[in-house]
């Protein structure tokens, strides 16, 4: 079949949740994708910040491939090397002492919500406690992470969501001190938040609610799903200011594509948080996803990653702020490591498409804001390639 027919198969048996691009993907090498008709595309989306060590590494390829032929699936009434393994590996680069390991993103926030409601419920026998959310934020489409997510649009069509949440702003501390009552149990928030623009959070933000949170017996959830391993130049962005959430959120490239997610906590709200019974998974911790996690963080250091993000990331801003300066249209310009964004005064969706036929693939952040997610290989040489066809777009 040729591409539009596939499309047209896909459009009669998919749920149209998604517009998608009339692209059809055969493969993807390095920097890059080729659709089915051999088209190449530089890609600087990554499938969303998932593939950080690009397409068609070998050494992953073989890892995963020589889990398949031992086992894919075991369920969690027993243990596997695999997940020991990945576990005693995400201790090592996050800090933290305890580890679930999820399918996706949005589950590992639901499991973080939970643990954060239990250990209040345990703490003063209460069920009406609160939870405190930045709006502008975006945490996942399941419904407790919905009801996280700090934009109404996505909110509005599935309401009733999980009641007593509260919006603070992002950034701005007095506003979330505004939120605190007897009942607050958690505050979450993205140490980078993505879908609401690239807006990196202050030190002295993270700093003042981590002061907070202690002073008051409140759990600190930070959401590291898109910003963590690595985009930022650091494991997780939050280790760059010297503090540490009390549960913490991971996914996208934790796995470089294997649908795998896990959420971590400190040993002190693990033994008073969630037990045997409150929380479970059939697929979440499988040999084959805890073996992509595995190889992925030691390809990490093999690769020197967390350099080439610094160095690249550093290189990215310098040649996106170039461009912001040629164009009038561009009005601001933000992000850490490689996770940027240009706002611009108008819709971005235009730029984009003609970006696509030229074969370079970004996303937006909302209508206005180019987002800038590529892989974590991602070189000065790309980056150059990147704004040359972009400044074309503008």
């Amino acid at each position: 079949m040729n591409m539009k027919e596939y499309i047209d198969e896909a459009e009669s048996a998919l749920l149209h949740t998604y517009n998608r691009y009339q692209i059809v993907w055969d493969r993807g090498d390095g920097m890059y994708m080729y659709d089915i008709e051999g088209k190449k595309y530089l890609d600087f989306v990554a499938g969303i910040a998932v593939f950080a060590l690009g397409y068609n590494n070998k050494a992953y390829n073989d890892a995963l491939k020589a889990q398949i032929d031992k086992v894919i699936h075991t369920s969690n009434y027993y243990y596997n090397i695999p997940a020991i393994e990945a576990a005693k590996k995400l201790k090592s680069i996050s800090g933290m002492d305890r580890v679930f390991f999820t399918n996706s993103g949005a589950e590992a926030i639901e499991g973080a919500l939970k643990a954060a409601r239990k250990y209040a419920f345990l703490r003063d026998g209460h069920t009406d406690h609160e939870i405190i959310a930045m709006n502008r934020s975006f945490h996942g489409r399941t419904m407790g992470a919905l009801s996280v997510t700090g934009n109404a649009h996505y909110r509005e069509a599935f309401e009733p969501l999980i009641g007593n949440i509260r919006f603070a702003d992002f950034n701005d501390f007095e506003s979330v001190k505004e939120q605190v009552t007897d009942k607050t149990c958690a505050i979450i928030f993205e140490t980078v938040q993505g879908e609401g623009g690239i807006y990196p959070a202050t030190e002295e933000f993270l700093k003042n609610v981590r002061s907070l949170c202690d002073e008051k017996d409140i759990l600190l959830i930070l959401d590291e799903i898109q910003c963590g391993m690595g985009r930022t130049g650091y494991m997780y962005a939050w280790q760059k200011y010297g503090i540490k959430p009390d549960i913490m959120a991971s996914a996208k490239a934790i796995g470089c594509g294997v649908p795998v997610g896990a959420f971590m906590m400190t040993e002190r709200v693990a033994g008073r948080s969630l037990t045997s019974g409150d929380h479970g998974t059939t697929y979440g911790g499988n040999p084959l996803a805890c073996a992509a996690i595995s190889k992925v963080i030691d390809l990490f250091e093999e690769l020197d990653v967390l350099n080439n993000v610094r160095e690249t990331g550093a290189y990215m801003y310098k040649r996106l702020e170039e461009l912001a300066a040629r164009h009038d249209c561009i009005t601001a310009h933000r992000g850490a490591g490689l996770m940027q964004g240009l706002e611009c005064s108008v819709p971005v969706g235009e730029i984009i498409n003609r970006a696509v036929e030229r074969g370079l693939l970004l996303i937006n952040a909302g209508t206005s804001i180019i987002r800038f997610i590529p892989p974590l290989i991602a070189s000065k040489q790309d980056v150059d390639n990147m704004v040359k066809i972009l400044d074309d777009c503008f």
